[in-house]
């Protein structure tokens, strides 16, 4: 199942035009292909800021579109550089909620150059979806990102 992901994800990079229309249909195809990611979005850093800036999703739209460094899941993957799988967010103290119906959440960096520019977040619905093939889905999908940024 993952090699096939994997074989599409290739594809979606090599037959986009742009950064931002290879970005988006990753989202899109993720979201469409895996039942419990019910939210696929792409976080970079912001400039100089010790921030990040949402870029392309799929999913309800979000009011964090700016994600300080440190807060929630994905401020926290912005300084550890490390996974963050969150089998249920009830859980975490700090967890910034992006609705009720999100129940767990996936966080991976994307590095260039050694460096975390970014990262892909899934928000899921169901609690204790992911396994270890989502995080090598998804380690896959950012090494391949970090290719064309």
């Amino acid at each position: 199942m993952v090699t096939n992901l994997q074989s599409e994800i290739d594809h979606i990079l090599a037959n986009n035009t742009t950064r931002s229309e290879k970005l988006q249909a990753i989202c899109d195809y993720l979201e469409a292909e895996i039942s419990y990611y019910d939210w696929v979005g792409f976080y970079f850093k912001n400039g100089d800021k010790e921030e990040l800036k949402l870029a392309e999703f799929t999913g309800e739209p979000t009011e964090h579109t700016i994600i300080p460094f440190g807060k929630g899941i994905c401020g926290q993957v912005a300084v550890s550089n490390k996974n963050f799988v969150v089998q249920d967010v009830s859980e975490q103290d700090n967890y910034i909620s992006c609705g009720w119906k999100v129940k767990s959440e996936i966080v991976i960096p994307i590095f260039v150059n050694g460096e975390n520019i970014g990262q892909i977040d899934i928000d899921s619905h169901t609690a204790n979806p992911f396994t270890k093939d989502d995080e090598i889905l998804l380690e896959y999908v950012c090494k391949k990102v970090a290719e064309i940024l």
